[in-house]
């Protein structure tokens, strides 16, 4: 009798859930979803980062990054229900550069911003022309040249706003992707940071709240909503340039080997053993010879 009562009951919660949803608008539903729908693939690993890492503090003002992709608008939603929410004052303010945007990626990034109550500043520069002609006259790599310039404008416009950090939609899949770029065409270990300090900018920082969150469930949540987003909509790494796509095409092969493989790539960044090191740098350049006779077993 008691199992038929607790069936009933959650019979009854999931319809007053539905009764509630049918009483929403879009951007109501969406924002009700992160919490809810996606609270174990999305809201937890996004506040296991915020805590992990120690993101947010009280009076932050936080410039959110958005791009225009699927990431960065998720990003503008969790900060948002954080902000209303969490234990921590802090203050948002909401960026959108464009780079050189074709005239419809603009429209649908503008559309974006209505559909989810986002009032963002936008402001504009030539980036993708810049990195496009750099790639073919000194063969650059466009990508990462553009993302250094458009952080440096994110930087600046966010300071001249008051803001002492920027927030990037980064995810999971980004760290992973840029460990195993840093491995094979940079020939170094070396992994992208949950938070960093601007050399440029003195008292901003940069951090990524989405740090935990996989790019799969960023992908379920925009497809339940039927959310449109653009992709990177760079002339460059449309023509094939890009590496990352290429990264991404062997992470998941070699998921399909092993499944854990992308969590312990993610691992391996947080137990490096520096007594199994060849060599590795902070301020200066070390050996594993420097300290080697130092080591000597006795016996």
């Amino acid at each position: 009798m008691e199992n038929k009562f607790v069936f009933y009951f959650f019979v009854f919660c999931d319809k007053m859930n539905m009764f509630g949803e049918d009483c929403m608008n879009q951007k109501e539903k969406i924002e009700h979803s992160i919490i809810t729908k996606y609270r174990k693939k999305i809201w937890r690993p996004f506040m296991k980062a915020v805590r992990d890492f120690e993101l947010i503090q009280e009076h932050d003002k936080i410039a959110v990054c958005i791009s225009g992709g699927k990431d960065s608008m998720l990003l503008a939603k969790c900060l948002e229900e954080l902000q209303k929410h969490g234990n921590v004052s802090f203050d948002l303010v909401y960026l959108v550069m464009d780079p050189g945007y074709q005239s419809v990626n603009r429209k649908q990034i503008e559309k974006n911003l209505e559909i989810l109550g986002i009032s963002a500043t936008i402001f504009e520069s030539n980036i993708f022309h810049v990195a496009e002609k750099s790639s073919k006259t000194r063969n650059d790599n466009p990508c990462y040249l553009c993302a250094r310039m458009r952080r440096g404008a994110l930087y600046s416009k966010a300071k001249e706003l008051g803001c002492n950090k920027i927030a990037l939609g980064h995810h999971f899949n980004d760290v992973i992707e840029t460990v195993l770029l840093n491995l094979i065409w940079n020939g170094q270990f070396s992994s992208m940071m949950p938070k960093l300090h601007s050399t440029n900018f003195e008292g901003m920082e940069l951090i990524r709240p989405l740090y935990y969150v996989k790019e799969q469930d960023i992908i379920y949540w925009a497809n339940y909503h039927q959310l449109k987003f653009i992709d990177c909509a760079c002339s460059v790494t449309k023509k094939g340039i890009g590496k990352r796509a290429l990264i991404k095409q062997f992470v998941q092969e070699l998921l399909e080997l092993y499944p854990k493989a992308d969590i312990n790539l993610l691992n391996a960044t947080k137990n490096v053993n520096l007594n199994t090191l060849l060599g590795w740098e902070d301020e200066s350049k070390h050996s594993f010879l420097d300290h080697y006779d130092e080591k000597k077993c006795r016996h």
